[in-house]
């Protein structure tokens, strides 16, 4: 993030910033088998677009895709950009 960038997150609200950060995405995870023959641990957050990684392991991967996701809400905060809504759950508790 630019410095630019990160000067006008900074003039947002911190609880807009924290609310946004909470928002609960569907996390999709999965596993497939990489390029060179090796499984790897494939995490998404389908509503944020290109929010992937993967790892060998599940936690690489999703340090990785947490800080993909908190640097892409951050991106749409400075920018103005509409923050999506999550999915529903699949199911009631």
């Amino acid at each position: 993030m630019s410095e630019h960038s990160r000067d006008r997150t900074d003039r947002q609200r911190p609880d807009s910033i924290a609310k946004v950060l909470a928002i609960p995405y569907m996390l999709d995870v999965s596993t497939r088998e990489g390029t060179d023959g090796e499984w790897v641990c494939r995490l998404e957050y389908p509503e944020l677009d290109g929010c992937v990684a993967e790892g060998r392991n599940a936690l690489d991967a999703y340090e990785r895709v947490e800080s993909m996701r908190e640097e892409w809400l951050l991106r749409c905060l400075v920018a103005g950009r509409r923050i999506p809504t999550p999915r529903p759950a699949l199911r009631n508790p």
